[in-house]
């Protein structure tokens, strides 16, 4: 793929779906993009891209191709536990409730995995918030309806939360109502969108990886903006911050960074000793 086929799929990629291929890393933007007109049985760019200006499925499959919706509930569960034992206590010392984000929350699942340790942390005259947005109006849907989810998307959840926060309807898993009132989803561009308010928690995983270095650091420096004094931004196993103290974070832990500031009082060091 040469750069002037590329400005032109950039060009009518950002017309279409509002997604700006610019911030994302070219050499990998590139092979998905080569393997999906390859699937789409269109023999060049100008006939795929007349195809989404009359076919709104096809619009539709390919935004969501380009949005990267993979997900699941506690996914990667050594680090959920490190946030349900002591980042999420150690906030809770701090405000009465908390409000969190889930930045590029896909189909629900990291948000409602957060609101799932939020109710288990036995805080329940305490009236937190959970916000999680996404890009994709179609994830967003799913997330809203609680499902379906299948049994790989939950297999992280103990038999008790099972049944306490998913009911099954015959090979498909889905959220309560109870549950799923915990959460508000709104649709949300990270890369052009502001958001409104502080939180004590943002967890944005596997989204900020196939940014380029220089829009990394803008969304870092926006999230931490976003936070208020001691706040927690959880990112993915392999999204460390290269400016993290630049910016005004410190490591607490492997994914976790906390934004730094004098005046709060944390209750013991967050790092696990060995």
């Amino acid at each position: 793929m040469n750069d002037l086929e590329y400005n032109f799929i950039k060009k009518n990629t950002l017309a279409l779906t509002g997604i700006n291929l610019n911030s994302y890393k070219a050499p990998q933007m590139q092979r998905r993009l080569t393997a999906y007109l390859t699937r789409s049985g269109q023999s060049d760019w100008p006939r795929f891209f007349r195809l989404l200006r009359t076919d709104p499925v096809a619009l539709q499959k390919f935004r969501d191709y380009l949005t990267i919706n993979v997900s699941s509930f506690f996914r990667d569960w050594e680090k959920y536990q490190f946030l349900r034992q002591t980042v999420l206590p150690d906030l809770l010392k701090n405000r009465a409730s908390l409000r969190v984000w889930s930045a590029g929350c896909s189909r629900g699942q990291e948000a409602y995995s957060v609101a799932i340790l939020l109710a288990e942390a036995g805080q329940s005259d305490r009236s937190h918030q959970v916000v999680a947005t996404d890009i994709d109006q179609s994830a967003l849907a799913w997330a809203r309806a609680g499902g379906p989810y299948t049994a790989a998307d939950v297999e992280y959840v103990s038999a008790d939360w099972r049944a306490r926060y998913l009911t099954k309807r015959d090979d498909s898993f889905w959220v309560t109502s109870a549950l799923r009132y915990q959460v508000m989803f709104r649709q949300h561009n990270l890369l052009t969108d502001s958001m409104a308010g502080k939180f004590d928690l943002i967890v944005c995983r596997n989204v900020v990886i196939y940014f380029k270095p220089e829009t990394k650091d803008k969304l870092y420096r926006q999230f931490y903006e976003s936070l208020r004094p001691g706040g927690v931004l959880y990112v993915g196993g392999t999204e460390m911050i290269s400016k993290a103290a630049e910016i005004g974070f410190e490591s607490i832990g492997t994914s976790f960074y906390r934004r730094k500031t004098a005046g709060y009082q944390h209750s013991r060091p967050l790092i696990p000793r060995k």
